[in-house]
């Protein structure tokens, strides 16, 4: 693969497996050394790295629970102490709760906004400071932000967060030629995206895009490149649809 990201740093965020496990390899075999971010599984982590060196590129993994300041702000002196600049960073970490707007409880909204907006917002000031200019921020939303979809209620309200922030970010940081976009997948097959759905839940859902499928997570990660190559160099504060023609 043409190494269209040569000497370029990336950060990816909740990168142990799904999307942003995918997304990590894409930049790696693209030619960025990449810090695959994990909360947790370390061993799952470990494997996206890897994969990412034995297919030729460089890669570490880097523990950090992005709910926490201290723990972001760690992730990025780690990425600049091993890798020197850093040139991408990808929101992808986040987590997913459908219920009823009536049934959630307190914790389980604040843990929402904690991990898809709080660890978002403060990993985006983290790039503020510390990213080289001409960079690129690419942060995960959803296509759920342009529905009415029951159980959505609060995680598409996180999303929604997530967008006003990118088009804000990318004002703030256009002098410095940072390149700031959200990409808003639609379904795309995950253990997270099947945790609590019947399989003729899924295949509905698939018979509402154009194409006629789920995604998966290379679709998402084909977009992020996209937007972090030079071949996007015109493109900031835009939201990507990438859900094959998904609609209600």
């Amino acid at each position: 693969m043409e190494a269209v990201l040569k000497n370029k740093t990336a950060i990816v965020t909740g990168a142990s497996r799904g999307i942003g496990g995918k997304i990590a390899l894409k930049l790696g075999q693209s030619g960025a050394s990449v810090v695959v971010n994990y909360a947790k599984n370390a061993k799952a982590a470990d494997q996206v790295v890897s994969q990412i060196t034995e297919s030729g590129g460089q890669a570490v993994s880097v523990q950090a629970d992005m709910q926490k300041t201290s723990e972001v702000s760690a992730l990025f002196d780690a990425a600049g102490k091993q890798f020197g600049s850093i040139d991408i960073l990808v929101n992808n970490a986040g987590i997913a709760l459908f219920k009823k707007v009536a049934d959630f409880t307190e914790k389980e909204f604040d843990d929402s906004f904690a991990v898809n907006v709080k660890g978002l917002f403060f990993a985006c000031q983290q790039a503020a400071k510390k990213m080289a200019d001409g960079g690129k921020i690419i942060n995960i939303s959803s296509s759920v932000t342009k529905m009415m979809l029951p159980d959505y209620g609060v995680y598409a309200a996180t999303k929604g967060a997530v967008e006003q922030i990118t088009k804000v970010l990318a004002k703030e940081l256009g002098h410095r030629k940072i390149a700031v976009n959200a990409i808003s997948p639609g379904p795309v097959d995950t253990e997270l995206f099947r945790q609590g759905k019947t399989e003729q839940q899924i295949q509905n859902l698939a018979d509402m895009a154009a194409f006629g499928r789920i995604g998966t997570p290379g679709d998402i990660a084909g977009a992020v490149l996209l937007l972090v190559s030079g071949e996007a160099g015109w493109i900031s504060g835009q939201n990507l649809c990438v859900n094959g023609g998904f609609a209600a």
